[in-house]
């Protein structure tokens, strides 16, 4: 394949040479036509100019600036041309192999392997690879992009034998960085350098991801339960370190009832039932009194004072008088 390929690449340079000779060794043999003394030299000329422009495609290659050319001389290395143009000797020299030097990918993918815990799954991963030794490509093995394939897939399914499902799931980073590690390594020897390995997917059994998905489900809802009993215990000692608070000051604990009160009373319209325990432990009284005298301070001074409104006409009733009898003793 790598001789057929190198046997059909085109080279403009050389084309343009041997066109040339074409054209030289034409002219040659029109001179020799028109003048008869000097024809054998011109026929002479034109044979040669022709024999080179048959050469010239053969001797004359060019390779690319991200390409090395392997060339044997009788079977042996001659040397590692390229990148630009260079010659090499018809027949005597052949350029056996083109090595391209770029970053290259090749996808692979592990089926049904089973990971540790003897789960089948799916694999798709794609390799980064580079050729930094175009020699050693060349010589060492037959052909380095299909074995790279082939060590690539089968470290993936060593790897995948050797971890759990869930490791392989939740650190993707980890898995690359092995098989990196391995597949360079096995690669090392022929030249070729593993820049990077990529896990594009990894597919699960149905069965087995409606099984995960509940696990899921019930580790979350664990995981709630358990923050709500936090939060419980942590308000219960609130309300206990509330409690001694007012317990040590019960002026505290009556401001906090009647701030609780105006909360309630922002609405309107609202009606509330306060029992007389409660009031009483508010202290009314003092609370009216402070009130009625915030309310006369508040009021101006020389305000006339309201008239009081007339007592209704009628029979009038002496106060009942009470007599109070003191115990007398037997």
């Amino acid at each position: 394949m790598n001789d057929f390929i190198a046997s059909n690449r085109t080279n403009g340079p050389a084309s343009a040479l041997a066109g040339l000779c074409i054209l030289l060794a034409g002219l040659c043999v029109w001179l020799g036509v028109q003048s008869a003394g000097a024809a054998y030299l011109a026929y002479a000329l034109a044979v040669v100019l022709f024999l080179a422009a048959l050469v010239i495609p053969k001797s004359l290659k060019m390779a690319n600036q991200w390409e090395k050319a392997i060339v044997l001389r009788f079977g042996k290395l001659q040397g590692v041309k390229g990148p630009g143009m260079f010659w090499i000797v018809p027949v005597v020299d052949r350029v056996t192999s083109w090595i391209d030097q770029r970053i290259q990918t090749t996808e692979f993918n592990a089926e049904q392997a089973l990971s540790r815990d003897t789960v089948p799954i799916n694999i798709d991963a794609v390799v980064f690879w580079q050729v930094h030794d175009a020699e050693r490509a060349a010589l060492e093995i037959t052909d380095y992009r299909s074995a790279i394939a082939r060590v690539a897939q089968t470290s993936l399914r060593e790897m995948v034998g050797s971890s759990l499902l869930s490791i392989l799931l939740s650190d993707r980073k980890e898995g690359d960085m092995r098989l990196r590690e391995e597949i360079g390594r096995k690669t090392a020897d022929w030249g070729v350098s593993i820049t990077a390995v990529e896990i594009r997917d990894i597919g699960v059994p149905a069965n087995l991801q409606d099984a995960m998905s509940r696990q899921a489900q019930a580790e979350r809802e664990r995981l709630a339960r358990v923050l709500l009993a936090q939060a419980e215990q942590e308000v219960a000692q609130k309300f206990v370190e509330a409690a001694e608070t007012y317990a040590r000051s019960p002026a505290a604990l009556q401001l906090r009832a009647m701030n609780i009160i105006y909360e309630t009373t922002k609405e309107r319209g609202a009606t509330i039932l306060m029992p007389s325990a409660m009031v009483d432990a508010m202290n009314p009284g003092g609370v009216m009194a402070l009130a009625s005298f915030a309310n006369a301070a508040s009021a101006p001074q020389d305000a006339p004072a309201a008239p009081q409104p007339a007592q209704p006409a009628g029979p009038r009733t002496a106060p009942r008088r009470s007599t109070i009898v003191p115990p007398t003793g037997d």
